[in-house]
C-alpha cells in the first residue's frame, strides 16, 4: 500500500525541468567539469583560450566589466551597513560564481571568503537542492555552516541564483562578519561553545527567501537569536542588496554579449586562472620541501564556566608542510595536527581553503584576475579528526582563526624562503601578527538595549617585517588585507565603554636587521551600563611564529583588568592618572589602586562582569622581525626608541646599540658592543650535536607539562609519518610514544616506525619531478625590465618606500634569479660559484675543490651537503628561562618557559645569527627548506647547473 501511495504522489508531482546550461541538471555539469579536469588537465577541458586569444581586448574588457560590477556592489552595499564591523573595516566580500559553483571574479574586502561560499553552492548542487526545496529565479539561499562551507558561524552568507531564459547563468554570493551571531556567549567569535550546538544561529544553505523577499520567520529568528539584531538584520539587507546589483550587472552584460559569449568567458577565465597561477609559482619560487611549524596555547583548566570535558590546558600544534614541484604545483600538507577539541576553535577543509585564498590573494595572485583557476592548480590534505578538519565531530568552530591564524604564518614565511632564493626581495616577508587581545562581550548597552561587541580594532596588527623594509606598523590582519581598526568613535557608539587611550605599544615589534611590525594597546572605561560583561582573547603565552633569516618572533600580549579603580576620585580631585600601561616590565596602571586587579598572561578568559568605572586594557601583539638584529643599522635603533617603538634599554640588549645622552648611536662603542655580542654568542652556545644529546634524553624522561605530552601524544597517535620522523629525528626506540590522555583521540597508541631526517630528505628528492608545460603562460605574467643598477639599489635599500611599492606591483623581470646569483657572487669573498641562496647569508655552492654542492655561510664556512639540515652543524643557544629571555623581550612580552623556548642557530665561523626557532620543548630542529635543485635548473630553467660534472 505505502508502494502504491508513493507512485501516485511521484505522478502527481509535476516533473522539475532540469535548470543547468543545455538541459542538464546542476549535479551533472558538476560531475562532468570535474571528470574533464581530471583526465585531461584543464578547467572544463578547455585547451584552448579562443576568446582571449581572437578578442583579446574584448575578453579583458569583459572581466573588468564583470570584477567591476562586484566592487561596485560591495562599495554600496557596504554603506547600507550599520555594522562597524562592515562599515568601518570592510568585513564584506562578493563574488560571482558559475552554475557548478566555481568562482569566477570576486570584489574587495574579505576574500577568504571566496572558496567557503563555493563550497556552499557545491553542497547545495551535491546534496539535490534543485529538486528540494528547489532553485528558482527570486530565491535567497544562506549559509554560515563551516562543515558545508564557511569559516566560522559569525560569517553569513547570502547567495542568490542568477536565471536568463531558464538557465541557472551563475551564482552571486556575498558574505559579512556579523557582531553577534547568538552563540552561547556573546560576540562575533565566541569562546564559550565547547560543541558545535552552542555555536548560535544555524544556516545550512537554507532557503531564506523566494521573489527577492526574505521571508518573515528568517528576520524573526534573527530579530530574537542575535544579541545584537538592528546590526543583525541590516547586514542581511547589505548581502541581498550586494547579490541584487551583481545579478542586474551581469543581466546586463547578457543583453551586450549574449550568453554564449559569457559562458564561453567563464570557463576560459577559470581555465587562465589556472594556468597563471602555476606559472606564477615556476617563475617566483624554487621547487622543494617547506616547513614552518607553529604553536598556540589554550588555557582553559581553571575556566570554571566551561563544562568538565572542555577544563584542561593544551598546546596546539600546526605542522605546515608544504611542497611545490611537476609544473607549478602547490601542496600544502597538514598531517601533524593535533586533534579537534572540545573548544570553538576546530577548523574545517573550507575554512583551511579560506585560510589559503586569503595568504595568495595578498601575495603570488594580487593581479585582478583571481577566481577559482588557482584552487585547481593546489593539493591539500587535512586529515580528519585534527584540528584542520573536525569532521563529523562535536567541536565547536565559532572562533576558528584561533588555529588558523597561527597555523597561517607558515605560509609567508615558507613563500618567502622561496622568494628569496628566486630574487624577488621586494616580496619577501616575516610572519604577520596574530590578532591580540579581541574585545569582546556583552549586556544592557548605553541605549538600555541587550547588546553585544566584538570589537574589531585587532584588524589593525602589525605586518611581518620585509627584506628591504621594515614591517608596517598597526596596519592589516591576515585575514582581512584591507582592514584598519576603525574610528573609536564608532566603537563608543556601539558599547558603553570610553577610549581612554589608544597608543603604540612598545617593544611589540620582533626585532631583526629589520623589525616586524608595532602593534597598539587600547584602555577603556566602562560606563553607562547597569550590566556589562567582556572577556579577554590572544594574550598568549607563547610566541605564534618564530622569525625569518635570524629575526626574533613578535610579542606575546597579556591580561591586565581593574575592578573598582580610584581613577574618576583622581580625576575629581584633579590629579594626575595614567591612560596606558605604556612598558611591558612596568605597567602604569600599577598606580591606579582598585578593589580587584587582573594581572596575567592567560591566553583566553571566561566571561566577567565590569561595572561602570572599570577598566578594561586591550594589548595587541606584534609582527616577527627579520634578520640577524646586529645588522640593523644604528639610526634605525636610535629612530625606534624616538618613536617609541622600543624601550631605550633594549637598543643595547638586542641591537648592540649603544646610545648617547641625546639620544643618537655613539659609532664606536656600537662596534665594540656588538663585537662583545658576538664573542658572547660564541662563548655561550654550543654545538647542536651536544644539545641534541641532552635534549634526546628529556625526550626520552617525557620531562615536559602536561600540556605539551598532550600535544605529542596527539600528533603521534593520529600521524605515522610524523611520529616516525620524531623518532628518526631523535633516535627514539621504534615504538616510543609520549603517554597523555587523549580523549578525542580514537587512537589508543601511536603506530610503530622510525624514519631518519636523511631517509625522509632523500626520499622526497627521489619522488620530485619537475617540468614546464607545452602551454607555458609564464610569458604572460613576467617581462618586467629592473636593470642591474636598480636591482643592486633596491637590496641595498637606497630606494624609496613608494619605488619599492611600484617594483613590487609591477611586472617581474624575467631574469632575476640570474641578476641575483650575480650580484651575490660579486660580493662574497670566496671564488665557489653560488648555485641557489637558501637565506640570508646562507648559500648552497658547488665547492670547487671536489664539485660537492654543500651549504655555506656568507663567510666561508661550510655547513653539509645541500640536501641536509644546516642547523644540524651549527652553535645553538636555547632561552629557556626568564633571565635570557629577558635579554629581548620585556617580563610580559615574552613566552612562558615552561611551554615554549627560543632557540637561537649561529654560525661557528662568523657568529652570525641565522635563525630563531620557537619552538616547544622536545621539538626536532626544524628543516626548514629542502630544494629540489635538479628539479629547479633542468625542470623549471631548462638548463644544467653551474659546473656540473657529467
Amino acid at each position: 500500500m505505502a508502494r502504491i501511495v508513493e507512485a501516485t504522489r511521484e505522478l502527481e508531482q509535476p516533473e522539475r525541468p532540469a535548470i543547468g546550461w543545455d538541459g542538464r541538471t546542476l549535479r551533472a555539469m558538476l560531475e562532468e567539469s570535474e571528470r574533464l579536469l581530471r583526465e585531461t588537465g584543464h578547467y572544463w577541458g578547455v585547451e584552448r583560450l579562443k576568446l582571449k586569444e581572437e578578442d583579446p581586448i574584448g575578453y579583458e574588457k569583459l572581466f573588468s566589466r564583470v570584477r567591476g560590477g562586484l566592487v561596485s556592489a560591495r562599495e554600496t552595499a557596504l554603506n547600507i551597513s550599520a555594522s562597524p564591523i562592515v562599515r568601518e573595516l570592510g568585513e564584506l566580500c562578493f563574488a560571482l560564481y558559475t552554475p557548478e559553483g566555481d568562482s569566477i571574479a570576486l570584489s574587495t574586502g574579505i576574500i577568504v571568503h571566496v572558496h567557503t561560499m563555493s563550497d556552499a553552492i557545491k553542497f547545495m548542487i551535491r546534496n539535490g537542492w534543485e529538486d528540494n526545496p528547489g532553485i528558482r529565479p527570486g530565491d535567497i539561499f544562506a549559509n554560515n555552516d563551516p562543515t558545508i562551507g564557511d569559516v566560522h558561524n559569525a560569517d553569513v552568507q547570502t547567495i542568490v541564483p542568477i536565471f536568463w531564459d531558464g538557465e541557472l547563468i551563475a551564482w552571486a554570493g556575498g558574505v559579512t562578519h556579523v557582531l553577534d551571531i547568538g552563540a552561547s556567549t556573546p560576540g562575533g567569535v565566541p569562546v564559550g561553545p565547547t560543541t558545535r550546538l552552542h555555536d548560535g544561529i544555524d544556516l545550512p544553505c537554507m532557503k531564506v527567501g523566494e521573489n527577492d523577499e526574505l521571508f518573515s520567520w528568517h528576520l524573526l529568528r534573527g530579530q530574537k537569536r542575535s544579541r545584537a539584531p538592528i546590526y543583525y538584520l541590516l547586514d542581511e539587507r547589505t548581502r541581498l542588496a550586494g547579490c541584487h546589483m551583481i545579478r542586474d550587472a551581469v543581466e546586463r552584460l547578457l543583453t551586450e554579449v549574449g550568453p554564449d559569449r559569457f559562458k564561453q568567458f567563464m570557463r576560459e577565465v577559470i581555465e587562465e586562472g589556472r594556468r597563471s597561477f602555476k606559472a606564477r609559482i615556476r617563475e617566483m619560487t624554487v621547487p622543494g620541501r617547506y616547513r614552518s611549524p607553529a604553536f598556540f596555547d589554550i588555557t582553559f583548566a581553571d575556566k570554571q564556566q566551561l563544562p568538565a570535558h572542555a577544563r584542561r590546558d593544551f598546546m596546539m600544534h600546526s605542522p605546515f608542510e608544504v611542497r611545490i614541484g611537476e609544473d607549478g604545483v602547490y601542496e600544502l600538507d597538514m598531517d601533524g595536527s593535533s586533534a579537534w577539541g572540545y573548544h570553538s576553535m576546530n577548523c574545517t577543509p573550507s575554512a583551511m581553503q579560506g585560510a589559503i585564498w586569503v595568504q595568495f590573494t595578498q601575495t603570488l595572485i594580487c593581479n585582478d584576475k583571481v577566481n577559482d583557476g588557482a584552487y585547481f592548480a593546489i593539493r591539500s590534505n587535512f586529515p580528519e579528526g585534527t584540528i584542520a578538519n573536525l569532521g563529523d565531530a562535536d567541536g565547536s568552530t565559532g572562533i576558528a582563526w584561533a588555529f588558523l591564524q597561527p597555523a597561517f604564518t607558515g605560509f609567508p614565511r615558507t613563500l618567502s624562503r622561496a622568494l628569496q632564493a628566486r630574487g624577488f626581495v621586494e616580496e619577501v616577508i616575516g610572519a604577520y601578527s596574530c590578532s591580540g587581545n579581541v574585545i569582546q562581550g556583552g549586556g544592557i548597552d548605553q541605549y538600555g538595549q541587550s547588546s553585544a561587541i566584538m570589537n574589531f580594532e585587532i584588524a589593525a596588527q602589525g605586518m611581518g617585517a620585509k627584506c628591504v623594509l621594515d614591517g608596517t606598523d598597526f596596519a592589516a590582519a591576515m585575514f582581512n588585507p584591507e582592514g584598519d581598526m576603525g574610528d573609536v568613535e564608532a566603537w563608543e557608539l556601539i558599547s558603553p565603554m570610553i577610549y581612554l587611550c589608544r597608543r603604540v605599544k612598545a617593544n611589540t615589534a620582533g626585532p631583526g636587521r629589520h623589525r616586524g611590525g608595532s602593534s597598539f594597546e587600547s584602555l577603556l572605561l566602562i560606563w553607562n551600563t547597569p550590566f556589562w560583561e567582556l572577556q579577554n582573547l590572544g594574550t598568549t603565552r607563547v610566541f605564534y611564529a618564530s622569525g625569518l633569516f635570524g629575526g626574533y618572533p613578535g610579542s606575546c600580549a597579556y591580561v591586565h583588568n581593574l575592578h573598582g579603580p580610584d581613577l574618576l576620585e583622581r580625576a575629581r580631585r584633579g590629579e594626575a592618572y595614567p591612560v596606558a600601561d605604556g612598558s611591558f616590565d612596568e605597567p602604569a596602571l600599577l598606580a591606579i589602586d582598585c578593589a580587584a586587579r587582573e594581572l596575567k598572561q592567560d591566553n583566553f578568559t571566561t566571561l566577567s562582569p565590569f561595572a561602570p568605572g572599570d577598566l578594561y586594557l586591550s594589548v595587541m601583539k606584534g609582527a616577527a622581525g627579520l634578520g640577524d638584529p646586529l645588522l640593523r643599522t644604528p639610526s634605525a635603533v636610535a629612530e625606534d626608541v624616538r618613536e617609541g617603538h622600543l624601550l631605550p634599554a633594549y637598543a643595547r640588549s638586542i641591537y648592540g646599540v649603544v646610545l648617547g645622552e641625546d639620544g643618537e648611536p655613539e659609532e664606536a662603542a656600537t662596534l665594540a658592543e656588538r663585537q662583545r655580542i658576538r664573542d658572547e654568542r660564541r662563548r655561550r652556545a654550543r654545538p647542536v650535536s651536544e644539545w641534541w644529546r641532552d635534549e634526546r634524553e628529556r625526550v626520552l624522561r617525557q620531562d615536559a607539562i602536561e600540556p605539551i605530552r598532550v600535544m605529542y601524544a596527539e600528533v603521534m597517535r593520529l600521524s605515522p609519518r610524523w611520529a616516525a620522523e620524531y623518532r628518526g629525528f631523535w633516535d627514539l626506540p621504534e615504538d616510543f610514544a609520549w603517554q597523555a590522555p587523549t580523549p578525542t583521540v580514537p587512537v589508543a597508541e601511536a603506530a610503530p616506525g622510525k624514519i631518519t631526517p636523511e631517509a625522509a630528505a632523500d626520499a622526497f628528492l627521489a619522488s620530485s619531478r619537475c617540468w614546464r608545460p607545452p602551454d607555458d603562460a609564464s610569458n604572460e605574467l613576467v617581462g618586467g625590465q629592473l636593470d642591474r643598477e636598480t636591482f643592486a639599489a633596491l637590496v641595498e635599500e637606497r630606494l624609496s618606500r613608494e619605488e619599492v611599492r611600484r617594483i613590487q606591483s609591477g611586472f617581474k623581470d624575467r631574469d632575476r634569479f640570474d641578476k641575483w646569483l650575480a650580484y651575490l657572487q660579486e660580493r662574497v669573498a670566496w671564488a665557489d660559484p653560488i648555485v641557489l641562496p637558501v637565506g640570508e647569508g646562507l648559500f648552497v655552492v658547488r665547492r670547487l675543490s671536489d664539485g660537492e654542492l654543500v651549504i655555506r655561510c656568507e663567510c666561508g664556512h661550510d655547513f653539509c651537503p645541500f640536501n641536509r639540515n644546516w642547523k644540524m652543524q651549527a652553535l645553538i643557544y636555547v632561552r629557556n628561562d626568564h633571565e635570557s629571555l629577558g635579554e629581548i623581550y620585556p617580563r610580559f612580552a615574552r613566552c612562558d618557559p615552561e611551554w615554549m623556548e627560543l632557540r637561537e642557530l649561529i654560525c661557528p665561523g662568523c657568529a652570525r645569527l641565522l635563525e630563531v626557532e620557537a619552538a616547544p620543548p622536545g621539538y626536532p630542529l626544524v628543516h626548514d627548506f629542502l630544494p629540489d635543485i635538479e628539479g629547479f635548473y633542468r625542470g623549471w630553467l631548462g638548463r644544467d647547473l653551474p659546473l656540473e660534472r657529467r
